[in-house]
């Protein structure tokens, strides 16, 4: 990959998500802006302001998810604007673990300015925990 993305937003945003798997830091940071805002609707997600703050976070988090993969599931392109819907996939403690998700992001001069990331804290937690299972099927998560 080139240090700047393509410009097109449907591949900036097949270049971002596919970047994950490299698990490398700088290809991921090179794909948003200097002011990207980074923003998490799952409880367990964290928001960030700006390419350096997001960069900053970005190893302890690969680290954290050892074999990280976007499987992009489909893709709307709307100009500047686009939806990802995807699959995560990666192993947390060992254990593995498949959520699906969607993201809202907007592209501007060939970088991610904005995104704003949707996925159920709960799925995840299922899998990758035993003692929250127990807890959320109590609820009735099963």
């Amino acid at each position: 990959m080139s240090d700047q993305p393509s410009s097109s937003t449907a591949a900036v945003v097949r270049s971002y998500l596919a970047s994950f798997a490299a698990a490398d830091p700088d290809a991921i940071a090179a794909h948003v802006s200097d002011d990207f805002a980074n923003r998490h609707t799952s409880a367990l997600g964290s928001s960030c302001d700006g390419r350096d703050a997001y960069r900053e976070r970005l190893p302890d988090f690969l680290a954290s998810m050892p074999g990280l993969e976007y499987g992009l599931d489909e893709l709307v392109v709307d100009g500047d604007r686009a939806a990802a819907f995807y699959t995560l996939t990666g192993t947390w403690g060992g254990v593995p673990f498949s959520v699906q998700g969607a993201q809202r992001l907007v592209v501007r001069d060939g970088q991610i300015t904005s995104r704003l990331d949707h996925w159920d804290s709960a799925v995840f937690l299922r899998q990758v925990d035993e003692a929250a299972a127990t807890s959320l099927r109590s609820f009735g998560l099963a």
